[in-house]
């Protein structure tokens, strides 16, 4: 009898666990044979849980009663394992022994808490276990606060699984030994042992695990499979696949943090040392006893409950009144609690205006509102308020823009709204406009076009006036027009000013619409949101602000720095840290001959801004050097006037030193558009693979195939550069024409490569 974990090609899921667990079994016990009595061959780990994946190791324990002759059976044992190719972790302890091993390393006692009879005699694995089990309970405090320690320092090293593009199934918060700390946690019999929506939970993250585990792709969900295991399994695509691991994730998360509150602060209390390090709030400080918070609401114990008298059946608002007094006080709502809110009615169409003052109140409490709303959205009462959410729960976003799911992303928007509500005039109408500006994704069409519709539903519903309503439709219509024009267009063009200016409609909505696209981009991730790109949104709003007021509008926004070097008219480069501004007359090229001079003294541009003052050019980059190391800007600006008189040889140059480095691995082609803005200059937006003068060559090929590159703003997003170019002058029939040639030289800079 033989044991072949690959030999399962059509078995999936709990199937394939089970038929690997069985195969295991029956081969061990054929091993162990005639071991005779006072010998046991136990599982442990994966395989005592019977949650074998296709490469599992076998983690066993050879469980002995001292015999000496322990030596001969461990061979028969061991060596067909090895010869067979699978691996193994093994040892072999007397009872005594294992109970010893399992005080000094938590690895083994909780693998112990697995332990299973595979072959051999029953009477010693229930020994052990009786044994161990004691133990355990007996240092729960400790071991609680190891669990803890373990689940804390994986989360940071390795993330959240339900906000990761490509999640680890298994170290990750959230996933499969967080999952497993639940049961841990309950063999001390502190704490109930997981519901079953967890085992739920845990067993599409062991699902996703064993069809990766089965293309030996390891933990973590890549890409690349997602579409494979999707298929496996039985989703209908890898975003149905990614919202069923990140919903998983998010339920073992919460859970865990619920049994941490009801353990931990009997560890603390216990005076363990580094246990009171690990909680959220100290059991003995605010928030401890029993004190008033709203109508019907009180905090004990450090969380928030319902108080004496409180009548949930007959209080369509008291949800609300909850949410909004435990993100106040940031405390989190007691899990008992949120189970009796589901008995409260629905609320009235439209909301009487308290409840939506409990609703801004909610938001308005910034960070501590997004732990609440995770829980009441968990506990299915979060959708109960706004069934329009349940699109966008756990809705993965695929780009590397965004660093969490769209549900999270909204919460996480209306959380860094909260910081800027002195900004504007209506605080509440930018809450509830970052809450809602995606709301329109998961859903089928443009997610703009969507949103408005829903929205424009929604506003009357929470009993907001027509005029809010439609401001509100008109904040989710423009939510992106602020940082597409700030980061595409030539904000000296009048016409860019004019139409903004004529999108947003007045002063109020373009304060509330910057607010919005401060709060979207900083909720979006780091690569969304930077000292340039506030600087670019603020430049753009002033220009707007005097638009609407009636006023000329002000003149570019220029250092002293950027002001001298154009009046000395000659060509000039000052460089100060990242930022390195470069002056010189306006002629065709000047881009490309900038980013060529700059690519060839090793220095790898992070963004660019380009403008033309009085027919003098000024770009504005910033770069850091390729080695650490920065250039002798002498060289440099001598470089560049060397490319200004004469393009050739910089772009020969450039081209075999972007010969000697690869270009960055994407996972995605270059692509090339035109992006259709209704102002008189078109905007082409190239996204490519980052690499030594890729930039350079962009810009050569736009104006190489007549295109006069008016301004750019260019930015590198990890392994891709995502450059948007200003073209002037440009008839439409060219269009293609300058696209298609961007496009080929970007192609073949990427088969040069490959070649």
């Amino acid at each position: 009898m033989t044991y072949d974990p690959q030999g399962h090609p059509d078995l999936h899921g709990a199937v394939l666990r089970q038929a690997l667990t069985d195969a295991a079994d029956g081969w061990l016990s054929s091993l162990v044979d005639d071991a005779g009595p006072g010998v046991a061959l136990v599982g442990v780990g994966s395989l005592g849980r019977r949650e074998l994946s296709p490469s599992s190791d076998l983690d066993l324990l050879l469980l002995h009663d001292g015999r000496s002759e322990i030596g001969a059976v461990a061979d028969r044992i061991w060596y067909p394992v090895w010869d067979a190719g699978v691996s193994l972790d093994h040892s072999v302890r007397t009872v005594a022994e294992a109970v010893e091993a399992a005080r000094a390393d938590l690895k083994v006692a909780v693998g112990l808490l697995d332990a299973r009879l595979v072959a051999g005699d029953a009477e010693l694995v229930g020994d052990l276990r009786e044994r161990h089990l004691r133990r355990w309970r007996a240092d729960a405090v400790s071991r609680l606060g190891e669990l803890a320690a373990g689940s804390r320092e994986r989360a940071e090293r390795v993330g959240e699984i339900a906000y990761l593009l490509e999640p680890d199934l298994k170290d990750a918060r959230g996933g499969l030994r967080d999952a497993q700390a639940l049961w841990q946690a309950a063999a001390t019999q502190r704490v109930d042992r997981p519901h079953e929506t967890v085992i739920a939970a845990k067993g599409v993250l062991l699902d996703a695990r064993g069809e990766l585990d089965a293309r030996r792709r390891g933990d973590v969900l890549r890409l690349q499979d997602q579409d494979a295991v999707a298929a496996a399994l039985g989703y209908e695509g890898a975003d149905e696949l990614m919202r069923a691991v990140s919903a998983a994730g998010r339920l073992i998360a919460y859970t865990l943090d619920v049994t941490w509150r009801q353990v931990l602060p009997h560890a603390a209390a216990s005076g363990q040392s580094g246990v009171r390090r690990l909680l959220r709030r100290d059991p003995s400080g605010p928030g401890a006893g029993r004190a008033p918070l709203a109508d019907g609401v009180v905090s004990q114990n450090g969380e928030v409950v319902l108080a004496q008298g409180a009548d949930p059946e007959h209080d369509a608002a008291l949800p609300l009144r909850v949410a909004a007094a435990a993100a106040r006080a940031g405390l989190p709502v007691a899990p008992y609690t949120l189970a009796r809110l589901a008995v409260c009615p629905p609320l009235p169409d439209p909301w009487p205006a308290p409840a939506r003052d409990e609703l801004v109140a909610v938001l308005a409490a910034g960070p501590a509102a997004v732990p609440v709303l995770e829980s009441f959205d968990i506990a299915g009462l979060w959708t109960r308020l706004l069934p329009e959410w349940e699109h966008t729960r756990s809705r993965p976003q695929r780009n590397a823009y965004h660093r969490f799911t769209v549900d999270r992303h909204l919460l996480e928007a209306a959380s860094t709204a909260a910081s800027l509500t002195r900004s504007v005039s209506r605080p509440d109408l930018l809450l509830l406009g970052a809450l809602l500006h995606d709301i329109g994704k998961g859903l089928p069409g443009d997610h703009t076009e969507v949103g408005m519709r829903l929205v424009g539903a929604l506003g009357p519903r929470l009993g907001l006036d027509p005029g809010d309503t439609a401001t509100l439709v008109r904040l989710v219509e423009h939510h992106l027009l602020l940082a597409d024009v700030a980061q595409r267009r030539d904000l000296d063009d009048p016409e860019t000013i004019a139409a903004v200016a004529s999108a947003v409609g007045d002063v109020e909505t373009l304060d509330l619409l910057a607010a919005l696209t401060e709060a979207d981009s900083r909720a979006t991730g780091p690569a969304a949101w930077s000292r340039w790109k506030a600087e670019l949104l603020a430049d753009l709003v002033r220009r707007v602000r005097a638009t609407l007021g009636g006023r000329p509008p002000p003149p570019p926004a220029l250092s002293p720095r950027q002001q001298a070097m154009l009046e000395a008219r000659e060509v000039a480069l000052v460089a100060s840290g990242e930022q390195i501004d470069v002056a010189c007359p306006d002629r065709p090229g000047v881009i490309a001959t900038v980013a060529g001079a700059l690519a060839l003294h090793r220095l790898e541009i992070r963004s660019l801004t380009a403008t033309t003052v009085d027919e003098f050019a000024l770009v504005t980059v910033l770069a850091h050097p390729r080695f650490g190391t920065g250039p002798d800007w002498t060289l440099v600006r001598a470089e560049l006037v060397r490319g200004l008189d004469d393009p050739g040889p910089l772009s020969a140059r450039v081209a075999q030193r972007a010969a000697t480095y690869p270009i960055a691995v994407s996972a995605q082609p270059p692509s090339v558009h035109w992006v259709d803005v209704d102002v008189t200059e078109p905007v082409l937006q190239v996204r490519a693979p980052d690499g030594v003068g890729v930039l350079h060559r962009i810009a050569a090929a736009i104006e190489l195939a007549g295109g006069n590159v008016h301004s750019a703003r260019c930015q590198t997003l990890g392994a891709d550069v995502v450059d948007t170019f200003t073209v002037a002058d440009l008839p439409p029939a060219t269009r293609e024409h300058v696209a298609a040639s961007v496009l080929a030289a970007l192609a073949a800079l990427v088969e040069h490569d490959r070649a």
